[in-house]
C-alpha cells in the first residue's frame, strides 16, 4: 500500500504527518510505504491513501481512492481511527 502525507509546502508538517501515519498504520497491522510531499507534487502521483490538511483535500481528488482530511497533525489515535474506518470501507482491513 502506498500512502502520501501532504501539506502545502511538503516539508515540516507533512514529515510529522508521515511519522504519525507510520505509527497509526503499524498499530493497525498495515504494511505501507509512506511518503511525504507537497500539494503540487502530489497531484501528479498515484497512491492508495492520501492524508492531508483539510484545506488541501479538494486539490487532491483523483490522486487516491481514499483521501483523509486531517485537522490535528499530532493526534495519532485520531488518525488511526480515521485510517481504520477508511481502510475497512475499502475492504482493505
Amino acid at each position: 500500500m502506498k500512502v502520501l502525507t501532504v501539506c502545502g509546502v511538503g516539508m515540516g508538517s507533512s514529515l510529522i504527518l508521515r511519522m504519525n501515519a507510520e505509527k497509526a498504520l503499524s498499530t493497525l497491522g498495515v504494511s505501507a510505504k509512506v511518503e511525504h510531499t507537497d500539494v503540487s507534487s502530489a497531484r501528479s502521483m498515484k497512491a492508495d491513501v492520501v492524508i492531508a490538511q483539510g484545506l488541501h483535500t479538494d486539490d487532491l481528488t483523483g490522486v487516491a481512492p481514499v483521501v483523509i482530511p486531517i485537522s490535528n497533525f499530532m493526534d495519532v489515535d485520531g488518525l488511526r481511527q480515521q485510517l481504520d474506518e477508511a481502510l475497512r470501507g475499502q475492504g482493505w482491513l
